[in-house]
């Protein structure tokens, strides 16, 4: 069984006679106890917060049996490593040019959904959580005000908090002034600059960051952390 905030991937889902529905992941609305197993795929990332991202390794673990396991991937910050560069990196698709003129800048953010909220009351492992992150070696630079850097794509990441253009692929029309409709072929240059461009926030986790999250849970168990083409993965296990 699937779930994602998005009702229309949920509707492809059902197309193909593959059982979703439309859920929040921090808020999943089945029984505790009552999976095998999950996976979370490229999810966590997209949480703005620290409490976020913790509470949504702890809805996989609630939904968990004693015993059942979970997998967890999120994008990581070291896109090269151990001197290989990730699928992320090698891969240039589209126009060079065209990304990094929309790439460039900062975008407006408001600093409350990009840092921790330091009047919530934490739980103790969400403390321990924070802790780590301040003694965390990661060379990434913190947000010091209230604007996102947008990330240039295929390239190495220089922010853990950052936007990530995502542009919107097909055939794009226009209308010519005769009334007429032109459609300009995918991945043409007129396509690119006709395109929408939206931005997704991300935050990248440095080595041993989603793992010291795991750990900071008393429900679980991590059973393997390791590194799969620009991925920081850990399986987990229900005590």
């Amino acid at each position: 069984v699937g779930c994602d905030r998005s009702k229309n991937l949920v509707d492809i889902c059902g197309e193909k006679n593959f059982q979703a529905f439309v859920c929040d992941a921090l808020s999943v609305p089945i029984r505790s106890g009552s999976c095998d197993a999950c996976i979370s795929i490229a999810v966590i990332h997209h949480f703005s917060t620290a409490e976020r991202r913790l509470a949504a390794i702890h809805e996989l673990a609630r939904l968990l049996r004693p015993g059942g396991t979970a997998l967890i991937y999120v994008w990581a910050m070291e896109q090269e490593y151990r001197n290989q560069k990730s699928k992320y990196l090698k891969e240039k698709n589209g126009s060079k040019d065209a990304e990094e003129q929309i790439n460039t800048g900062t975008a407006q953010g408001p600093l409350s959904d990009q840092m921790p909220d330091s009047s919530s009351q934490d739980s103790a492992g969400s403390n321990r959580l924070l802790n780590y992150l301040k003694d965390t070696g990661c060379d990434a630079k913190p947000v010091a005000d209230s604007r996102l850097p947008i990330h240039t794509n295929r390239t190495s990441f220089h922010s853990q908090d950052l936007l990530v253009p995502w542009h919107l692929k097909g055939g794009t029309k226009k209308k010519v002034q005769s009334g007429d409709t032109v459609l300009f072929p995918a991945g043409s240059k007129e396509s690119q600059e006709l395109s929408p461009v939206f931005h997704r926030y991300y935050h990248v986790f440095c080595e041993g960051e989603l793992e010291a999250a795991c750990r900071s849970l008393d429900c679980v168990r991590v059973q393997k952390s390791y590194y799969d083409q620009g991925n920081w993965c850990v399986v987990l296990e229900k005590l």
